[in-house]
Parts: C-alpha cells; structure tokens; sequence
C-alpha cells in the first residue's frame, strides 16, 4: 500500500470543493475533493504535448507571446517555454493561488521551475478575464482549464468551451495564430461547436504516459 502525505490543500473558489496536493515516495498528486485524482507528476504527456504542439506551428516562435490556462504542474508551461525563443513571453492563468505557490515550492523540480524562467509571466485569476481583453494579444494561446469541454470543478468554466468563449479566444489571437484546447477525453459535441464557430480543429489522441494507457485529447486550431 502506497504512503502519500497531505502537503496542503486549497478552497476552489465558487464551489465547495477542495484541492489536495498529496507527496508520495517520487510523485505528487492532486486531488479534487470529493472526488479523484486531477492530475499526477508521473502521467503529463498530454499536457507536454498541449505547450509544445501549438508552439511548433508558428511561423516565428522567437518573440511570441502566448496565454496558458491553467498552470497545473507546470509541464505545459515548461514544455512550451522550451519550443520557444529566447524573447518569447508566456502568460499563465492560474485561478487558485495556492496551485501557483505548490509549484513555487514543492512542486517547482518536477517540471524544471518554469515559474523562475525569466519569460514567464503569471496571473492569478482566471484565464477568461484575459481572454475578454481579446485585441490580438497572443500568437497562441493553450487551454487547459477544469478537465476539458466537460467540466469537473467549476460550471463557471463551461464559457470558456462555449460560443462565446470562442469568439473570444478568436478576438485574442493574432493573425496566424494557433489555439490549442486539451480534454481528458473526446467531445464530438464540442468539436461539431469548434467547425460551428469557423475553427478548423484537428483532434490529436495524445497519451497520458509514453506510449500506453490512458489517452488525453489536444484539438489545434488557426486564428
């Protein structure tokens, strides 16, 4: 039987639910409560995958400027500051607070401390705030908020998966740009509202772990 350690938790803001990051012998997990496991420090492929693929088609990846939604752990943003130039600059939108001081402390190693990278810019609130702003901020921006189209924490979420969502994140996104949206699994509702919306989205099937198990979903996108 497994030992693993509360190292803290944190209220979900809007819902009654909580986060628990919990340490075990050489991996983090965080939980919902009530619920299951959210995410774990072993099993990050997709969200690899969900900074670098983005990032890979741009026409210029020196100087871009890109919006993450939803910090986790930290392996989109370090995954996605390592496809970029050394004059890009990568805004992550992380809602709660104690998610971005876990991955300022203990979590930090895990992913290599994107956090410290001098490009790196963090916003403590949630991701649709700047979305709002639109104005053609970002050359791409990656989506990973709640756990896809099918929301678990928050039904506050569901407008960034909606039509106006869309067009807001299509009124953020600079001419040439690329948008990315990561799911725990398929939602042939949302990539119907995705062709809807004038998004011509491939579906990438991306595995949670090497080249097994579990699958997550990446839809990729042009402005």
């Amino acid at each position: 039987m497994r030992h693993w350690t509360r190292l803290g938790e944190a209220p979900i803001p809007g819902s009654s639910k909580r986060l628990e990051l919990h340490r075990g012998k050489d991996d983090f997990v965080i939980h919902i409560v009530p619920g299951a496991e959210l995410m774990n420090t072993r099993r990050h492929g997709s969200e690899d995958a969900l900074g670098r693929l983005p990032c890979e088609r741009l026409a210029d990846r020196r100087t871009a400027r890109m919006l993450i939604g939803g910090l986790g752990m930290g392996f989109t943003l370090a995954a996605a500051l390592k496809a970029l130039g050394p004059a890009a600059e990568v805004t992550v939108a992380e809602l709660i607070p104690e998610v971005v001081e876990w991955n300022r402390g203990p979590l930090g190693d895990c992913a290599g401390r994107p956090l410290d990278d001098p490009r790196t810019r963090v916003h403590v609130g949630d991701v649709a705030e700047l979305l709002r702003q639109g104005s053609a901020r970002y050359d791409v921006i990656a989506l990973d908020v709640d756990n896809g189209p099918e929301g678990l924490t928050l039904d506050d979420n569901d407008w960034i998966y909606s039509t106006a969502g869309l067009a807001a994140t299509r009124e953020a996104l600079k001419p040439g740009g690329v948008v990315a949206w990561w799911s725990a699994g398929p939602d042939p509702a949302f990539a119907r509202l995705l062709a809807r919306n004038g998004f011509q989205a491939e579906e990438k099937r991306v595995h949670a772990h090497g080249n097994k198990g579990a699958r997550h979903t990446i839809w990729l996108a042009g402005g």
